[in-house]
């Protein structure tokens, strides 16, 4: 894994979908309860693979699969954990829908895939995480959008580095 980092991004390559969930652990270790992970990237580009990883940093020890077809799921309650909510907004159609899942966004770890669709509807303080397929490797891009979250984004970038 190599990283790149600036006072805005960090950007590292993962070779392998273990390296991708390595990432998403180091990311997972300094999640706190209120904190939300925005998700972007192709199909297949690892998304759910670095949640693995996510819940694994936080101690979740559940199996972590796709939320596609049920929209969201909540993790690490039942193991008298932060919970971790796993969102999949492909198939929203509105923000209505989004409302509709009654998702605890104070008290839990929230990490959407595909939040790029609601992102009106999410709160400012929030990370995003592109993953993109280049030839060899994945490119995972770790942001801000405005910088308000500092200090997730200092964690993460000094757990990730």
């Amino acid at each position: 894994m190599t990283a790149s980092v600036d006072g805005r991004d960090v950007l590292l390559d993962s070779p392998s979908p273990d390296v991708t969930r390595a990432i998403g652990e180091a990311f997972g270790q300094v999640l706190r309860p209120g904190d939300t992970v925005v998700l972007e990237g192709d199909l297949g580009a690892g998304k759910t693979t670095f949640t693995q990883g996510l819940a694994r940093g936080m101690g979740i020890g559940d199996v972590v699969t796709s939320p596609t077809f049920v929209l969201a799921r909540e993790l690490g309650r039942e193991e008298g954990l932060v919970p971790l909510t796993h969102v999949d907004a492909y198939r929203l159609t509105s923000l209505g829908e989004w409302d509709d899942l009654d998702v605890d966004l104070e008290n839990s770890v929230v990490v959407i895939e595909w939040g790029e669709r609601i992102e009106d509807a999410l709160p400012l303080d929030r990370v995003h995480v592109r993953l993109t397929e280049t030839a060899d490797a994945r490119a995972v891009r770790i942001w801000a959008p405005d910088g308000s979250q500092r200090r997730l984004f200092d964690a993460i970038r000094a757990a990730v580095t």
